[in-house]
């Protein structure tokens, strides 16, 4: 790459940034699956219900060869956001990890019952990423993130209430990570504003168009399990109050703003949609 081009400014602020979540999650936040976790407090009483948002969640995370594959391949030629992307891959194993300990060792499952998901999951299904460039699935990371921060949080004291100490160390741990790495995302963004602000905006209003949680289309039963976790889970209301209206103000942009990116991202979407038509019509 050559020296001084607005992309490689980009990419040294980037890997900068990199370097900086990496040093802070060394000396900070580092957490390990068999000395931290409060094993011996996990509580085999606690509900049913409980046991089940921890599965939904753990097989959330058992996805992860597709995340990382897919992440990496969109981010390849970025060193900075690629080592992320790695770092992010390490980090969300343990909480699948953590998780599926805590099913099998409070006796909510038992370990044949852990292994048969797991197949059933990966053979069932495979995840496929919602967007196609980097800046796009960086946003989508950065709503996304700050989202299963918030779940987590909310379950972490669900878990408390039950007296499942174990669990809410957990959820604790899991929390953490997940804002930082929304924080990570949302660092990314505001430096991608500085070198285009207006198709920044434009991507991010693209992917709040058309966001949806992973587990959506992945795990079986969905709707049904969400019932479960309505109580703990994110409205429309919270998700404005604590994930919209924050990252916005975090990256300095206005609602305003926001909202004629919104109408320049329907209009994007409606001429694209148009060629696709007029392309299969020709065939």
């Amino acid at each position: 790459m050559p020296r001084n081009t607005p992309r490689r400014r980009i990419e040294e602020k980037l890997y900068a940034q990199y370097m900086d979540f990496f040093e802070k999650a060394e000396r900070e936040r580092r957490w390990n699956v068999f000395d931290d976790i409060p094993w011996d407090e996990a509580n085999p009483e606690a509900s049913d219900d409980l046991a089940l948002c921890a599965e939904t969640f753990a097989s959330v995370e058992m996805f992860l060869p597709d995340y990382t594959a897919g992440g990496l391949n969109v981010v390849r030629d970025y060193f900075g956001r690629a080592w992320f992307q790695a770092n992010w891959g390490y980090e969300e194993s343990k909480h699948s990890l953590a998780l599926g300990e805590w099913l099998v060792r409070s006796g909510k499952r038992s370990k044949d019952e852990w292994f048969d998901l797991q197949e059933s999951l990966l053979q069932m299904r495979k995840w496929q990423p919602l967007f196609t460039t980097a800046r796009q699935m960086t946003a989508y990371g950065m709503i996304q993130e700050q989202a299963t921060f918030l779940i987590y949080v909310k379950h972490r004291e669900r878990a408390r209430q039950e007296n499942d100490a174990c669990l809410a160390k957990i959820y604790d741990y899991v929390a953490r990570d997940e804002r930082a790495h929304s924080k990570f995302y949302q660092d990314v963004i505001k430096v991608l504003m500085e070198e285009d602000r207006e198709g920044t905006l434009v991507d991010i209003a693209h992917v709040l168009a058309n966001f949806k949680m992973p587990g959506v289309d992945l795990v079986p039963d969905y709707d049904e399990r969400i019932l479960k976790m309505r109580d703990a889970g994110i409205d429309r209301n919270v998700f404005i109050r604590k994930i919209y209206l924050p990252v916005l103000k975090y990256l300095g942009v206005s609602r305003h703003e926001m909202l004629s990116a919104q109408r320049k991202a329907i209009d994007a979407q409606k001429k694209a949609q148009a060629n696709d038509d007029a392309t299969h019509a020709a065939e």
